[in-house]
C-alpha cells in the first residue's frame, strides 16, 4: 500500500515539475515576444495558458485521488494539501504569463521610442521570478527547506527591481509627457512580474508548511 502511495507521489512530484517548466516557457517565450515587439510568438506564449489551465486539472485530479484512496495523515497529508495550495498559485503564475504578452500585443500598434525604455530591468525581473518559480517547486520535490526561504527572500530583489523601475517611468513622463501611454502599459508588465514574485512567495510558504506543518505567516 506504501509502495503504491510514494509512486503516486513522485507523479505527482513530476506533474508539478511540468507544470513549472510549462510557466517557465511562458514566461520566457513573453519577455522575448515583448522586448523584440513580436506579436506573433506572443499569441505563440499566451497559448501556454491553456496548457498550464490543464496540468492544474490533471495535478487536482491526482490530489483527490490520494485523498480519498490512500486516505493519508500528518505529514502526507500536509503534502498533498500544500500541493493544492500551490497548483492554485502556479495556475495564476501562467495567467499573468499569458497577460504579460497580451500586454505585448496591445502595446504594438503604440509609437513610442524603444530607447525610452529600460527593457534590462523588465529582463532582470523575468529571470529573477522565473527563477524563484522553478526553485519553490525544486524545494517542493526535494523538501528543500533552505531553498524555499531562498525564494521568500529573493522577492524583496523583484520588489526593489519593480520600484526602481517605476521610478524611472515616472522620470520618462516628466521629461516628456507624450511617453505617459507608454510608461502606463509598461508599468503594467513590470506590475504582472511583481505579483509573479508574489505568488512564487506564496508557493515557497506551503513549501515550507508541508515539511514543518507550520505556515511561514503563522511564524511572524
Amino acid at each position: 500500500m506504501r509502495n503504491r502511495f510514494d509512486r503516486q507521489l513522485l507523479e505527482l512530484n513530476n506533474e508539478l515539475i511540468q507544470m513549472g517548466s510549462l510557466i517557465e516557457q511562458a514566461i520566457e517565450m513573453g519577455i522575448s515576444a515583448l522586448v523584440k515587439q513580436d506579436v506573433e510568438k506572443a499569441e505563440q506564449a499566451i497559448k501556454f495558458d491553456v496548457e498550464v489551465d490543464e496540468q492544474e486539472k490533471t495535478i487536482e485530479s491526482l490530489c483527490m485521488k490520494l485523498l480519498l484512496q490512500q486516505q493519508p495523515v500528518a505529514k502526507d497529508l500536509r503534502l498533498i494539501s500544500a500541493a493544492l495550495k500551490m497548483i492554485t498559485d502556479m495556475e495564476r503564475i501562467g495567467d499573468h504569463a499569458a497577460d504579460i504578452s497580451e500586454m505585448t500585443i496591445l502595446m504594438a500598434d503604440s509609437d513610442y521610442e524603444k530607447s525610452a525604455i529600460n527593457m534590462d530591468v523588465i529582463k532582470d525581473m523575468a529571470k529573477e521570478t522565473t527563477d524563484m518559480v522553478i526553485k519553490s517547486v525544486d524545494a517542493f520535490v526535494n523538501k528543500d527547506l533552505d531553498l524555499a526561504h531562498w525564494v521568500i527572500n529573493r522577492d524583496d530583489v523583484v520588489d526593489d527591481l519593480f520600484d526602481n523601475f517605476k521610478k524611472e517611468l515616472i522620470q520618462k513622463i516628466n521629461e516628456n509627457v507624450k511617453n505617459g501611454e507608454m510608461a502606463t502599459d509598461m508599468l503594467m508588465v513590470a506590475k504582472y512580474f511583481e505579483r509573479i514574485g508574489d505568488h512564487a512567495t506564496n508557493i515557497a510558504e506551503w513549501v515550507i508548511y508541508s515539511i514543518t506543518g507550520k505556515h511561514e505567516d503563522e511564524e511572524n
